[in-house]
């Protein structure tokens, strides 16, 4: 028959439980029962809640300050995509505009590139 090897832990190698957390041992340090032996301490309470707001505020404003540096950060990565899209549009326009890329260009229309430079019409004073 096969032999069951199985074993339970004996009760000596756990360690007991002695029935105190760590909020136990903290609240018996305090001693926190004697405040609340009459009632809840109603004169503490003002005080209670602007603590508490200034928590909230605390905590609303470490969210509005993350959220503004992760649109931040995707406005930067956007600024820095249309900065290297103005830069290769630049580029192709310096490119094309230049005299032998327009003369190209143009010779599909019939159009010729001037030989003779360009020269000055001068009038008289009164003549037109």
């Amino acid at each position: 028959m096969i032999e069951n090897k199985f074993k339970i832990k004996s009760a000596k190698n756990k360690r007991p439980l002695s029935g105190k957390s760590m909020f136990a041992g903290l609240e018996k340090k305090l001693k926190l029962e004697s405040y609340f032996e009459d009632g809840f301490p109603v004169k503490y309470l003002p005080k209670i809640l602007f603590i508490m707001m200034l928590g909230l505020i605390y905590i609303s404003n470490t969210h509005y300050a993350e959220k503004t540096v992760r649109r931040i950060n995707t406005i930067q990565a956007e600024v820095e995509d249309l900065r290297a899209d103005y830069t290769t549009l630049k580029a192709d326009l310096m490119f094309a505009s230049k005299q032998s890329e327009v003369a190209r260009k143009v010779s599909a229309l019939g159009l010729k590139e001037s030989l003779k430079p360009p020269f000055k019409v001068e009038t008289k004073a009164g003549e037109y």
